[in-house]
């Protein structure tokens, strides 16, 4: 069977690895591995490439920056002809990035099985563009592997047949059980001058809340509270540090001694340093779920979830933008006040060889 492996951006590294790894136990499968060169620069990928372990892409299509519907459109173009050329039996998907819509849009034109995994998450927000890329990717997949079972709901809801679904865990999950230990070697706390775990995390990226200087200006208040009690450590995604940087509001940002901008950092210093923060501020996905499983307390910055096990077992709350509700979610966290997490079903660092296993079985 020969499989096309999509990845595009950093969120689909770190659930990619695993899969590639679980390959290699059955030589039925020869994995191919495309790149589509969303994220390019040393941080936002190749480093994350070497430290997990994730072998040289067969190909890199080296799409780069644009706009939706330029990246979307310039990773089908540039797709199309990979599988022409490679005849594959399956392209699998991962996550909700453009270059999973674009990929998968070209499987199936092209009359080839398509995988989705981390299927069926709906945070029922359509001014998201990842919400839109999950919904289309779902509807066009063969087979839909969940990691909690909102997605199973969610799928069936949408009138996909339940033969097609699958609840198999979280291949992400899987990544970080497999380099918690190798994370601890990480000296990125020495290197920001951070002693014990009195300080707080923050990642910054949605459009919704770094292209709205309102919205953006509202986290500020909170943050400028909080890094008068202990330091905010924010690694800026460089799209975010452009827009603050084009922004009124870099001044703010340069006037709070608390709130440390660093750049992006590779996958095992920032799961070293989420693992030792007091409290983690994020309009992240995959955040919310890496939190849960460290049981750190996660401030979700948007007004909904896609990832709703996060909060119903999880440490994660979704708290808005509101200065307000902020600063009374993060006084709870660090006076004791959270709730005692568990652990979601499935979430056992066995993900991947479920997938794979299943993949022989039914294709």
């Amino acid at each position: 069977m020969k499989i096309i492996n999509i990845v595009g951006a950093r969120p689909n590294f770190m659930k990619i690895a695993p899969i590639m790894t679980a390959y290699a136990n059955y030589p039925d499968i020869e994995p191919i591995l495309v790149h589509t060169g969303q994220h390019y620069d040393e941080k936002m990928s190749d480093l994350f490439f070497r430290q997990l372990g994730i072998p040289e892409p067969a190909l890199n299509l080296g799409v780069g920056s644009g706009s939706h519907a330029i990246q979307t459109a310039e990773i089908m173009k540039a797709f199309e002809p990979v599988v022409i050329e490679y005849g594959p039996d399956v392209v699998l998907l991962v996550g909700d990035v453009n270059s999973t819509i674009a990929c998968g849009l070209v499987a199936v034109k092209l009359g080839v099985k398509l995988v989705h995994v981390e299927a069926g998450l709906r945070s029922g927000d359509r001014t998201m563009p990842e919400e839109i890329n999950r919904i289309l990717t779902d509807s066009i997949s063969d087979l839909l592997f969940c990691t909690e079972q909102s997605g199973v709901d969610n799928l069936l809801k949408e009138g996909i047949s339940t033969e097609r679904i699958y609840m198999v865990g979280h291949v992400m999950i899987d990544t970080l059980l497999k380099n918690r230990e190798k994370a601890e070697e990480s000296n990125i706390l020495s290197l920001l001058g951070l002693d014990g775990d009195d300080f707080a995390v923050l990642t910054l990226h949605r459009p919704s809340n770094v292209d709205d200087p309102a919205a953006f200006g509202r986290i500020l208040d909170a943050i400028e509270t909080i890094q008068n009690d202990m330091p905010v450590i924010f690694p800026i995604h460089p799209r975010t540090r452009k827009k603050l940087e084009s922004s009124a509001l870099s001044k703010r940002v340069n006037e709070m001694p608390g709130l440390r901008l660093t750049d992006p950092l590779g996958y095992l210093d920032f799961l070293k340093l989420m693992s030792h923060a007091k409290v983690v501020l994020t309009d992240s996905g995959g955040i919310q779920e890496e939190t849960t499983i460290l049981q750190i307390p996660c401030l979700t910055l948007r007004d909904n979830t896609e990832r709703p096990i996060t909060t119903e077992l999880g440490t994660n709350q979704v708290v808005g933008t509101n200065p307000i509700k902020i600063i009374e979610a993060y006084k709870r966290a660090v006076n004791g006040g959270w709730r005692k997490p568990a652990i979601p079903p499935l979430w056992d660092g066995c993900a991947a060889e479920r997938i794979v296993r299943i993949l022989l079985e039914e294709l």
